[in-house]
């Protein structure tokens, strides 16, 4: 950026606290329930927050998430506890998106995330150490640099740990004193770091990953465990594809698709069936494929269909649009996913009514 730019360049995905600041100032101005201590809002609050709804004020809360209300009004209770959450499901079922947005409605910050990978290490979870400082000076407090878990124990925010599973086993216990005893010990200072009220932790696990880096019995007995499922119906998963398709197109700036809502149907159909192994009205039994073929990847399949329409087509979303990206979501592996999705074609798409163009895009892609 030159001196005279006067703005500052739109950032691609913003925060949640960010993204959604109005309707969480709106909330906080009408919440009149009790709230737990250092929580932006009530739990009532926070639970309306993602599920969605309209104020005295006449202010809309859109949905953040769409499922069952117990299994939200269970998670935000548990944060209000001093048992930590996990949030457990197949990819593709909104664990992060529901734990960044749990973050920022109780903690007004959902920055404070460590990211689970088989290289995760101690120190990422912990602390680690400046060492330019550690050299010239020794340990000391300017040296120690505090992980997102380690200053939200001292804000007494709610941190967050994605992909907990993925975390190498040694490393996952380091939790373990920390959710137990709300303490984190600094052995090299002689001191430790004791989490203030308002403190928790939020981690996200798929189930595809069990047996990867399996919770000790101990560190499970630590969580509150919420299973958050698939879309029980085609009408919420279109729903959901839908709400996520739009603001992924504003971010994106891509035109609004006008008539694109039978194409995301379409989408959502495929994979529910593919998913289930039968078809919706349940007369044929269909083989499924090797990936999960989740709502994250349909909506991705149609975003993807937006940006060929908007760039290569006429703005209006059609099967050919469509029909690489499910090719792509389908097709993981060449030998095995390759034989399932043409038997799927022929022997469902090709004989289903209305289904002619989708039918012939997806023959010309996979040929």
């Amino acid at each position: 950026m030159t001196a005279t730019d006067t703005t500052s360049p739109a950032v691609l995905r913003p925060h949640a606290e960010e993204a959604f600041a109005a309707e969480l100032t709106a909330l906080a101005a009408a919440d009149d329930r009790p709230r737990p201590t250092r929580w932006r809002l009530s739990p009532w609050a926070v639970a309306t927050y993602l599920l969605g709804g309209t104020l005295p004020c006449g202010t809309v809360i859109s949905p953040k998430y769409v499922g069952p209300r117990r299994l939200v009004e269970v998670a935000v209770t548990t944060l209000a506890t001093d048992r930590a959450l996990l949030l457990l499901g197949v990819p593709g079922t909104a664990k992060t998106w529901v734990s960044e947005h749990l973050a920022a409605a109780v903690s007004g910050d959902s920055t404070l995330l460590v990211q689970g990978t088989a290289g995760t290490a101690e120190e990422a979870v912990r602390y680690g150490w400046n060492y330019a400082q550690l050299l010239a000076h020794g340990p000391s407090r300017d040296a120690l640099v505090p992980s997102p878990v380690m200053r939200a124990m001292a804000d007494g925010k709610t941190a967050r740990v994605e992909e907990l599973t993925r975390i190498p086993a040694d490393v996952q216990d380091t939790l373990i004193t920390i959710l137990s005893e709300k303490t984190l010990p600094v052995p090299e200072l002689g001191e430790e770091v004791q989490a203030v009220r308002g403190f928790n932790l939020i981690a996200t696990a798929n189930d595809r990953d069990r047996g990867v880096n399996e919770l000790s019995s101990a560190l499970r007995r630590r969580f509150n465990t919420v299973v958050l499922p698939l879309p029980a119906t085609a009408e919420a998963e279109v729903d959901i594809v839908s709400r996520r398709v739009e603001q992924l197109g504003r971010a994106l700036d891509l035109p609004a698709a006008p008539d694109g809502a039978d194409e995301i149907r379409r989408v959502v159909t495929v994979f529910r069936e593919l998913r289930d192994g039968v078809t919706d009205d349940g007369r044929t039994k269909v083989k499924s494929p090797s990936g999960t073929l989740s709502t994250a990847e349909a909506i991705s399949v149609v975003t993807g269909g937006l940006a060929l329409a908007a760039h290569f087509g006429d703005g209006v979303l059609r099967p050919g649009d469509v029909a690489a990206g499910i090719l792509g979501a389908v097709v993981r592996d060449p030998a095995s996913d390759r034989v399932v999705w043409q038997e799927y074609l022929e022997a469902v798409v090709r004989e289903r009514e209305g289904w002619k163009d989708f039918y012939r895009a997806c023959r010309e892609v996979s040929a």
